[in-house]
């Protein structure tokens, strides 16, 4: 059988295969933000590890962020000190931070297509686990733990067991009303919440061909909820 979009991706990232081991995997972009990234930079701090790539990674504040009236002080006490830790962070590192009032701060699943920085044939990977969102560009995308977020720092690669490959057909017409988030919610009642777990998953038929950006965001980024990443 032929390479499947996947495949390809993955196969052209691997920098070395660990006999009887996992496979060392070439990161294109590393998004991070205030919650899973001080554990890691501190770790590499602690260690006198630089930052491999700092060019290769973008921050933005995004998960305990207010809504409103974000040119006042945070008041919450955890919040506020992970916002400036990674403010702290990513100055002393040289790292792109799109922080509070910045016009390109935002959730980070949003800014890095509206910005352009997903880009199809890459590989991406954020302390999230809704990173798959990014799928929908022709990305490997998924999201990793705090440890792995300081793998990346340090060598801007991963230690990883290639995944299993899924293939999901949806053909046909969606009536009205019907919209990507019921789309992508009945897959999971069907297959269930852990049908994805060790799989990649590439979507395919005209249901996903017809639908928008955001629509297929939304069904990538949902995805994780049984086990998959997306693509």
């Amino acid at each position: 059988m032929g390479k499947t979009l996947f495949d390809k991706v993955w196969d052209a990232h691997v920098v070395e295969t660990v006999p009887q081991g996992p496979q060392i995997l070439y990161i294109d972009q590393h998004l991070i933000h205030e919650v899973t990234s001080p554990q890691a930079f501190n770790e590499l701090k602690e260690r006198g590890i630089p930052i491999a790539r700092p060019d290769k990674t973008i921050a933005t504040a995004d998960h305990n962020t207010p809504t409103l009236n974000q040119h006042l002080p945070v008041k919450d006490d955890l919040s506020r000190n992970q916002l400036e830790q990674l403010t702290k962070n990513c100055k002393e590192n040289n790292i792109t931070l799109y922080g509070l009032g910045h016009p390109n701060n935002g959730i980070v699943h949003v800014i890095a297509p509206e910005l352009g920085i997903t880009q199809p044939g890459m590989t991406m990977v954020c302390g999230d686990s809704h990173t798959s969102t990014h799928g929908a560009f022709g990305t490997i995308a998924f999201g990793i733990g705090t440890s792995q977020v300081a793998q990346v720092f340090a060598s801007q690669c991963l230690l990883l067991e290639k995944p299993k490959s899924l293939r999901v057909n949806v053909n046909g017409t969606l009536k009205k009303g019907v919209l990507p988030k019921d789309v992508i919610l009945y897959l999971i009642a069907k297959l269930g919440t852990n049908s994805g777990t060790g799989y990649f998953c590439e979507y395919a038929g005209n249901v996903f061909e017809e639908m928008s950006m955001e629509g297929r965001m939304t069904v990538c980024n949902m995805s994780i909820e049984m086990g998959l990443e997306a693509e």
